[in-house]
């Protein structure tokens, strides 16, 4: 169960922080084999590791308009409202990210300004193993669309039968995605990067995945295809105080544990009476999940520490940068003040991560192991660039142009001195 310690001393901090330390590169040997058949044999690679990997070699490697059309009637009703409330959520939240840039002058006769372009085209890998995740579908194709990304390309591995999860065709159709490829793991992300005869090759890769997937994402990356971070096993902290609820803290323990073996939970208090009364939450709810075996394991990974105030659990907090970043303390409003390091902060006893993950409008594809120091989660910035322009006119390089010459020469380069010297010779009839 969750590790407890009380008041650890500064100096230990960043042990305790530390996630963790899972060796990955031992799979790099057989992924890159993976990569290597992918760029040979292209969509038959594909189709030969389907078989492999998810026992069964899909009849057709894109998913049919017509199999897109009946997912409608595969599910629920009430499912069907609710990923369109979500969508609607999210798209609402996203679209408020845009931005328009107004030129500057930046001395008479000096405009400069920014613009984003969309990325033409991008890839988005949506697992569909132990948990189909629809819900990142959303996360990323509402963004994608917004930007204007003009091809998407939809990766989820086939189930048994070769089909794929209604849930996930049902949320393509209503983003408007068509291009559905049925491929999982390191394979998916090698068509993706490189391309076969029905995958285009993308220039930026999103989603989550096991840690196949997220070592070839990071090889990709090497070889210069963007993706959207480094990214991890789930994570979350929670910071509580005696007006928290132990039975709402420990099921927001719970909800991040589930995920996999290789999650882990944090929880940090004042009271070594709470940790108790979490614990004894935690057992009772475990004992209810059908991912009871999965959470276990993650609770072997995890801590709850005892500090004297909230001033120390920020401290820590800020330190271990927390992929989910809960405050289920009484003065969150000035506690969320002092938050620098987080993917995204849940703030007071009625707000669950698990909305973050599904609903209410932010997005769940967020930094993990310590990378929010850093790195931002996925927005409607992650699927555009910012390209920016700039017009000067004669007086504007009359007025800028000494400047640039004296910097140039004091670099020692002088045809870039040069371009503005024989401009400046032209305009001033030299």
């Amino acid at each position: 169960m969750i590790r407890k310690i009380i008041n650890p001393d500064r100096s230990t901090w960043a042990d305790l922080a530390k996630r963790p330390v899972k060796d990955l590169e031992e799979l790099e040997p057989g992924i890159k084999q993976t990569f290597r058949l992918v760029q040979e044999l292209g969509d038959e690679a594909l189709l030969q590791l389907a078989e492999k990997y998810d026992g069964v070699r899909p009849a057709q490697l894109l998913a049919s308009a017509e199999e897109l059309a009946a997912a409608e009637n595969q599910i629920s009703t009430e499912l069907q409202a609710a990923i369109r409330q979500a969508y609607s959520n999210i798209n609402l939240f996203h679209a408020r990210q845009s931005e328009e840039m107004q030129p500057v002058e930046t001395m008479p006769g000096v405009v400069c300004w920014r613009k984003s372009v969309a990325i033409q085209k991008v890839g988005l890998y949506i697992p569909g193993g132990t948990a189909p995740l629809f819900s990142t579908l959303l996360m990323l194709g509402v963004p994608a669309k917004l930007a204007g990304c003009e091809d998407i390309i939809l990766c989820t591995p086939p189930a048994k039968d070769g089909s794929i999860h209604p849930a996930i065709l049902y949320t393509a159709n209503l983003l408007g995605i068509t291009r559905i490829v049925k491929a999982g793991g390191a394979q998916a992300v090698a068509a993706m990067a490189f391309g076969t005869e029905s995958v285009p090759a993308v220039g930026k890769i999103f989603g989550p995945g096991n840690q196949y997937v997220t070592v070839a994402k990071q090889l990709v990356s090497r070889a210069g295809v963007a993706i959207d971070m480094p990214a991890g096993p789930s994570e979350v902290l929670v910071m509580a105080d005696e007006a928290a609820n132990p039975a709402f803290v420990a099921a927001d323990l719970l909800s991040q544990a589930e995920h996999g073996a290789d999650s882990q939970v944090v929880l940090l208090t004042a009271s070594e009476e709470f940790v108790d009364a979490v614990t004894v939450e935690v057992e009772k709810q475990l004992a209810q999940l059908p991912r009871e075996v999965f959470a276990t394991q993650a609770l072997q990974n995890s801590i709850a520490i005892v500090l004297p105030d909230t001033e120390q659990m920020l401290a820590f907090s800020n330190l271990y940068a927390p992929e989910h970043l809960i405050l289920a303390v009484q003065d969150f409003e000035s506690i969320a003040k002092g938050v620098v390091n987080a993917g995204s902060v849940f703030l007071g006893n009625y707000t669950p991560e698990s909305a973050g993950d599904y609903a209410s409008g932010t997005n769940h594809t967020l930094p993990t192991n310590g990378y929010a120091r850093a790195y931002s989660g996925v927005s409607l910035d992650s699927f555009v660039k910012k390209i920016t322009f700039q017009h000067i006119t004669p007086t504007g390089l009359q007025n800028l142009g000494k400047t640039v010459e004296v910097m140039a020469e004091a670099e020692g380069l002088q045809a870039h001195k040069n371009a503005v010297s024989i401009r400046l010779k032209q305009i001033n009839n030299v």
